[in-house]
């Protein structure tokens, strides 16, 4: 079985400050089969980390919508922020992505699409991640476990990493599968969250990349990187 992280965030996401190289060195040094990068509203991180390690990446994207977040995982062409729910999976179904709702009931998290808004568009999406290492309430990822359950959903797991010491919290073991969406979902569906919970220091790490970006933007490949 594989070890597989479908959630993670490089320096390209506005909150995080971890260099490519570092991320790809400590997954691998964690055991990570596979990584999916998952920069919120952007393709560029997790295309240039792919072009790192190819056998390693899985393109992503973690998508503000009006009513939440969705993530999605061999994504071709990136969907911008801002659009409601059903035109972002609209246009990532159009690119034959597949399609999870990350950290659905996290009851801390304004990013978070809360039940009343997960049922209006459940039926559209492939999975729910159900084990998220940065839900501060364990609670709140047994809720959607038991959704996802009821609803006879897929599950993804990740640890919503950060900072390079987050990778692997929470992962899924599953089957090997090729570099493509169809072989990914047949394998999505033997696969078994794992993992436990980061400390919360991490959010403050995010905290501070943010308002560090804002203040002096960060240098890295010669490119500035904002909040």
């Amino acid at each position: 079985m594989w070890k597989v992280d479908l959630h993670s965030h490089t320096i390209f996401s506005r909150d995080c400050l971890s260099h490519p190289e570092a991320v790809i060195a400590q997954a691998r040094a964690v055991g990570l089969d596979k990584l999916a990068i998952t920069e919120h509203n952007n393709l560029d991180g997790a295309i240039y980390v792919k072009s790192l390690a190819p056998d390693l990446i899985i393109v992503g994207e973690e998508i503000k919508t009006t009513h939440g977040e969705i993530i999605a995982y061999f994504v071709k062409e990136a969907v911008p922020k801002g659009l409601s729910p059903q035109e972002t999976i609209r246009r990532l179904r159009q690119q034959g992505a597949i399609i999870s709702i990350p950290h659905p009931l996290d009851t801390l998290r304004h990013s978070a699409m809360g039940l009343k808004n997960v049922l209006e568009v459940i039926d559209d999406v492939d999975a729910l991640e159900v084990l998220n290492a940065r839900c501060v309430r364990p609670a709140d990822n047994v809720a959607a476990l038991a959704l996802a359950t009821e609803r006879g959903k897929l599950v993804t797991a990740g640890s919503d990493a950060h900072t390079v010491g987050e990778l692997g919290r929470c992962h899924l073991l599953m089957p090997p599968f090729e570099d493509n969406a169809p072989s990914f979902l047949a394998a999505l569906h033997h696969a078994k969250p794992q993992g436990s919970i980061s400390p919360f220091w991490p959010h403050l790490a995010s905290t501070y990349a943010k308002w560090r970006k804002r203040f002096r933007p960060v240098l890295y490949g010669g490119v500035e990187h904002k909040a």
